[in-house]
């Protein structure tokens, strides 16, 4: 909004998509703040994942519902419709819809102003919100109409703005409103990871979660969920821990790949073998159990939130 008019348009083009790769990891903030574990304070957990919900037309309450089965009966259908293998993955969806992505529009915003009329279809919904019990679907759709009224706000704020201050601040449509439809192919490749390819239907979170290690800013930035396997495993420690909950299992687990580059090596290696098998599911060699391993030490210091 201050370079508009002052710098040079591309570098303002630049900006936003910057803003917009980092917005479209806002939903693994929801993810975490939804699970309770990046304050102590429970007050602040619940401010904070509305305010992150907001910008990219997150309904937390929602995802709430659905993300407690997955975590009880990961990749277990018709229990966890969260995530169903196999996942068809095509590789260039990280340009077709991370770069520009308008079917946002009619995805996020669309599937907001339809959940804020009252209507949740699909067996998914239907599991989560049984018709016998319709109690459990008022604050799920109370938030999507919060997200209706607040986007409506933005809308408004920014064209009397726009129009009457300076027209900089119409920046607000595609900075807020608009965020969801921009920038996320960095984000796809991180979070595109975390089931693809692997086993349903079986109790190992080493079988149907994928870890791999990533460089410390996209990490920050993906709320550390490329520690997906122990994430599963212990969903109460906080994200920030992660890394120290692997160091302390990693006998345990599989050799993980270092870098997005040789994890999705891995992943586009998986999906051609499920291209000529549809029934392939990768397994990863995971240790034999050994009990009273020296490495595994005490987990008491990874399960604390932060003090706040």
């Amino acid at each position: 909004i201050y370079g508009y008019g002052r710098w040079h348009w591309a570098i303002i083009v630049a900006i936003v998509f910057l803003h917009g790769m980092i917005g479209s990891f806002l939903i693994n903030g929801v993810h975490e703040l939804g699970h309770g574990t990046v304050f102590r304070t429970k007050w602040l957990n619940e401010f904070f994942v509305r305010i992150l919900s907001f910008p990219h037309w997150i309904n937390f309450q929602h995802f709430g519902a659905s993300h407690s089965r997955h975590h009880a009966f990961t990749l277990h259908p018709p229990d966890d419709l969260e995530v169903v293998l196999p996942i068809r993955l095509i590789v260039w969806h990280c340009v077709k819809y991370g770069i520009i992505n308008p079917h946002a529009i009619r995805w996020a915003i669309g599937g907001t102003f339809t959940t804020a009329r009252g209507k949740l279809e699909g067996d998914w919904n239907a599991t989560l919100f049984p018709p016998h019990a319709p109690h459990r679907a008022e604050p799920t759709i109370r938030w999507a109409r919060t997200l209706v009224m607040g986007h409506a706000l933005v809308l408004i704020a920014s064209l009397a703005l726009g129009w009457f201050v300076s027209p900089r601040w119409l920046l607000l449509i595609p900075m807020v409103t608009l965020l969801v439809t921009y920038g996320s192919w960095l984000h796809w490749l991180c979070n595109s990871t975390q089931h693809v390819g692997l086993c349903d239907n079986v109790p190992d979170y080493r079988l149907n979660c994928r870890t791999f290690l990533l460089n410390p800013v996209v990490q920050f930035f993906y709320w550390h969920m490329n520690y997906h396997i122990e994430h599963h495993m212990y969903p109460t420690v906080p994200c920030y821990n992660l890394g120290k909950l692997h160091r302390a299992i990693e006998h345990d687990l599989a050799p993980c790949p270092r870098g997005l580059l040789a994890t999705w090596r891995e992943i586009i290696s998986i999906l051609e073998k499920q291209k000529a098998d549809p029934s392939y599911q990768h397994q990863h060699p995971v240790p034999s159990p050994r009990l009273g391993s020296s490495k595994a030490g005490s987990l008491g210091d990874v399960a604390q939130a932060s003090p706040a």
